[in-house]
């Protein structure tokens, strides 16, 4: 009686060992689908035209690169470093104001670049805008005039050594400044609301000018966008 139940023993033993090593693989399979399907912690933006729309001020090609090789880079890198290093914050602006090194640098170009390219609106010819309302008003107290601010915004981007960025802020009272940072600076490290941000990094220009083209971006600035930022400004950067 005994030699009869011990075969058949064994082989429940065995169908159940391998049901159970069975669905242990089933849930590694969907744990890893799960892992593979985590939306990464910083969304890349969408361009809000076509990267044809900025030319001949900036050609598709160069939005092509800058935007769809440097900053897709910046995002994927920072999202690697986020999950290799478990970094838990969430807030792009509190993540620049906190870190450093090679996290520092990426969140920084991500959200340089989140500001820059939100900020242009397509090429017409023969149309410019200027700021109105309450940020003209306070750039003419500030500068004297819109072209004089133009003119010492064009100066202080040229005058940055190498890569960098330059910048009209805005502190949470209103009062506007010129800011200039190298590699993936900003200004919200020091305190300040960036409303308006012009790349000196060559991969921003080199295909399409010798030298900076801060004299040519203007044709192509969104003020409703700029202005929209400044009257927000108790709100924070607004991505």
């Amino acid at each position: 009686m005994h030699m009869q139940i011990r075969p058949l023993a064994l082989l429940l033993v065995g169908a159940l060992s391998l049901g159970t090593l069975s669905a242990q693989k089933k849930t590694t399979k969907k744990e890893a689908v799960g892992e593979a399907k985590e939306a990464p912690a910083f969304q890349l933006m969408a361009l809000p035209y076509a990267t044809d729309a900025l030319a001949p001020v900036i050609s598709k090609r160069t939005v092509e690169l800058h935007y769809g090789k440097h900053l897709v880079g910046y995002a994927n890198k920072l999202n690697k470093l986020v999950r290799d290093q478990g970094i838990k914050e969430r807030d792009l602006v509190r993540l620049v104001q906190t870190s450093s090194g090679t996290v520092f640098d990426n969140a920084g170009q991500l959200l340089n670049h989140t500001i820059y390219f939100a900020q242009f609106k397509p090429y017409a010819a023969g149309m410019t805008s200027e700021p109105t309302g309450a940020l003209r008003e306070v750039i003419e107290r500030s500068y004297k005039s819109f072209a004089d601010f133009q003119a010492a915004f064009e100066k202080a981007g040229n005058e940055i050594f190498g890569s960098g960025w330059v910048w009209l802020a805005t502190d949470k009272d209103g009062r506007l400044s010129i800011s200039k940072n190298t590699n993936a600076g900003s200004p919200v490290t020091s305190g300040l609301i960036p409303i308006l941000g012009i790349d000196i990094w060559e991969h921003a220009y080199y295909l399409d000018y010798e030298n900076r083209h801060l004299h040519e971006v203007w044709k192509i600035i969104d003020w409703d966008i700029v202005g929209r930022r400044y009257m927000e400004r108790a709100e924070g950067v607004k991505l």
